[in-house]
C-alpha cells in the first residue's frame, strides 16, 4: 500500500481497484476473515502444529479431551485450527499429545468454504499463449509497464488463458462482470489490475492480459493477513493447482518470526510447509519485500510487530524471518521508481529502488515498478501522482485508502463504475514479477500435470531472474541522491547500503524483471 506516512502500519503492511474494464476474474476466493476474538476468557482460535504431515482421529480426540473445539485440519501438511475458551488449552493438549510439536493462539480466523462449481483447476495442458497487441485508454499513464517492456511483450504473448495466477489478497472487487469475493480494503483489486488487467479498449492493461485471477482472499478489511487464511490460501492454491500466485504482504501479526520463540516457531513451520505444498504441487510464488527500507537479510530489532496490538521492541537476528518472502523457494520482490532518461544533474538515475523498499541479499531475487513519490520522474507529463503505480481501485472506496488526495484517483471517462488509483509500495512492484512468471509459464508450460511436465516453480524463478535486466549498485550522487538517504530503515534505523555487483545485489537481485525478454529469450530449461 502506499508509503506516503510513516504511520504505524502505512508503511509496510500489506505491501501492494471497480475493477478495470479489462481485468478478467476466473476463480472464487477460498476464505474470508470473520471479526476478532473479544477479551481475555473469550474463545481462542489455535493453530495446532504436529510433529509429522498427519492429523489423526486421536489427534482430534486429544483436541477435544483438552477443552477445545476442532474446526479444521490440513493433515497434507500436519496443521489443525480449533477453539478453545480454556487459558491451558496449549499446554493440555500438548500433555495429551506426544505429536503435537506447537500450539499457537491466534486472533483471527478464516472460515474454509466450500469451492463452487465455477472454480476449476488448472490441472489441463497449458495452451500456448497468444499477442495482446494494441493499448487502451490509460495507457499512456502505464509508465510501470513500460518500463519492463510489456507493450512489445503483448505483441508477441499477452499469456495463455489457461493460466492462472491466484492472487493471495483482499479479494476483488465482484461489480465487475464475472464476479468474485468482495474486495473490502482496494488492495487486492490493485495488485490484480497490475497482473491481469485485459486489453478491451478502456483502463489500465495488465502484465499478462490473457491470464486468468484466482482472487483466494486471505486479507480483512484492515489489511491483516493471520496464520489461518495464509495456511488455507496455499493450500488451496496448491490443491487446484494454480501456477503462480502473487503475495503483497506479510503473514500477521509478527512481522519477523524468530524461531527461538515456540508461538512464532510454530506459524512459522505451518506457513512454510503450505508453502512448499503449493510450490511441490507446481505453483511458483512470488512475494513483495515490504515497504520498511530494512536490510533484512540482517535484522537487527522488530520495532513494529505484533502489530494487532501493541508492538513490542525486539532484539532479533537471522534466525528470525519474514512470512512469505523469506520462505526458501519463494521469488523476492524489491521495488523500483519510474525512470527519467537521460540522467542529468538533478534528476536521479533509472530503475533506484524505491526509497521505502526493504532490501536483503539472498532474499532478493529481483526488483519491478513500485513507484516512488519523492524521487521517481515519469518519462511523460503527467501529474506527480504519477510517479506511483496505477491500477484497478474499487469505487466504494475511491474516498479512501489514500485515492481521495489530488490526483490520485480517477474514473474512466463515460464509466462511471470504473475507478483507478495511484499506489506505491512493493505491494505494486511483486505483481508485475508474478506477471511476468505468468507469461513464462504461458510460453513454457508448468509442471502442475506430470502429463505436462515442462517448468517447474524452481525453474520458472530462474528464467525469470535469467531475463532480469541487471542493474548495478548506485555510487555517488546523483546516482544516490543525498535526501534518499536520509530515510532509514523503520526496524533497523540504519542507513540503506546496497551490496553486491550488477545483476547480483541486495538492492536488485538479479535485475528488473523484463517481460519482452521473459517472451523472447531462448531458455534451457524446459
Amino acid at each position: 500500500m502506499d508509503v506516503g506516512s510513516r504511520a504505524r502500519r502505512t508503511p509496510r503492511r500489506i505491501v501492494g481497484l471497480i475493477a478495470t474494464g479489462g481485468l478478467v476474474v476466473g476463480m472464487l476466493a477460498a476464505l474470508i476473515p470473520t471479526a476478532p476474538v473479544a477479551s481475555a476468557g473469550a474463545t481462542q482460535h489455535y493453530l495446532v502444529l504436529y510433529a509429522g504431515n498427519a492429523v489423526s482421529s486421536s489427534s482430534i480426540t486429544a483436541i477435544r479431551a483438552a477443552g477445545g473445539t476442532f474446526v479444521y485440519s490440513y493433515p497434507q501438511i500436519g496443521v489443525a485450527f480449533a477453539t478453545s475458551d480454556s487459558a491451558t488449552f496449549g499446554a493440555d493438549l500438548r500433555k495429551r499429545d506426544a505429536r503435537v510439536a506447537g500450539v499457537s493462539a491466534t486472533d483471527r480466523f478464516a472460515t474454509r468454504l466450500t469451492d463452487d462449481s465455477a472454480t476449476g483447476s488448472s490441472s489441463s495442458a497449458v495452451d500456448p499463449g497468444t499477442p495482446a497487441p494494441g493499448s487502451d485508454s490509460l495507457s499512456g499513464l502505464q509508465w510501470d509497464m513500460d518500463q519492463i517492456k510489456a507493450p512489445q511483450a503483448h505483441a508477441i504473448n499477452g499469456g495463455s488463458s489457461s493460466v492462472v495466477v491466484g492472487d493471495i489478497d483482499t479479494g476483488l472487487d465482484w461489480t465487475h462482470e464475472p464476479g468474485a469475493w468482495m474486495d473490502d480494503n482496494g488492495h487486492g483489486t490493485h495488485t490484480a489490475g497490475t497482473i491481469a488487467a485485459a486489453k478491451n479498449g478502456i483502463g489500465i492493461v495488465g502484465v499478462a492480459p490473457n491470464v486468468k485471477i484466482a482472487g483466494i482472499k486471505a486479507g480483512n478489511a484492515a489489511g491483516f493477513f493471520f496464520p489461518e487464511a495464509v495456511v488455507c490460501a496455499f493450500i488451496w492454491a496448491g490443491t487446484h493447482h494454480i501456477q503462480v500466485t502473487n503475495n503483497s504482504y506479510f503473514a500477521d501479526p509478527w512481522l519477523y518470526n524468530c524461531k527461538n520463540d515456540p508461538v512464532q516457531r510454530a506459524i512459522w513451520t505451518a506457513e512454510r510447509r503450505a508453502i512448499a505444498f503449493a510450490m511441490n504441487g507446481g505453483t511458483t510464488v512470488v512475494a513483495a519485500e515490504g515497504n520498511d527500507a530494512d536490510d533484512t537479510a540482517h535484522p537487527t530489532f522488530d520495532r513494529t510487530s505484533p502489530d494487532d496490538t501493541t508492538p513490542e521492541v525486539r532484539v532479533i537476528t537471522n534466525a528470525c524471518v519474514i512470512i512469505p518472502v523469506e520462505v526458501p523457494g519463494v521469488i523476492g520482490v524489491t521495488a523500483t521508481g519510474a525512470f527519467e532518461q537521460g540522467t542529468t544533474a538533478g534528476k536521479y538515475p533509472d530503475h533506484l529502488k524505491s526509497f521505502f523498499s526493504s532490501f536483503g541479499v539472498g532474499v532478493t531475487e529481483v526488483t519491478a515498478p513500485g513507484g516512488d513519490s519523492r524521487y521517481g520522474r515519469p518519462p511523460v507529463a503527467i501529474p506527480p501522482a504519477a510517479s506511483r503505480v496505477l491500477s484497478t481501485w474499487p469505487a466504494n472506496l475511491a474516498n479512501t485508502a489514500f485515492c481521495n488526495s489530488p490526483g490520485r484517483g480517477m474514473t474512466e471517462p463515460g464509466i462511471g463504475a470504473a475507478f483507478y488509483c495511484y499506489q506505491q509500495g512493493t505491494s505494486m512492484a511483486s505483481p508485475h514479477a508474478a506477471g511476468v512468471a505468468a507469461l513464462i509459464v504461458s510460453r513454457y508450460g508448468d509442471a502442475s500435470n506430470p502429463q505436462n511436465g515442462k517448468m517447474r516453480p524452481s525453474q520458472v524463478a530462474a528464467y525469470l531472474q535469467q531475463t532480469a535486466d541487471p542493474q548495478a549498485c548506485p555510487t555517488t550522487f546523483p546516482s544516490t541522491p543525498v535526501p534518499y538517504l536520509s530515510f532509514l530503515g523503520v526496524n533497523s534505523e540504519a542507513v540503506q547500503q546496497c551490496q553486491g555487483g550488477t545483476g547480483n545485489n541486495s538492492w536488485y537481485g538479479n535485475g528488473e524483471v523484463d517481460a519482452l525478454n521473459a517472451v523472447t529469450k531462448s531458455s534451457g530449461n524446459h
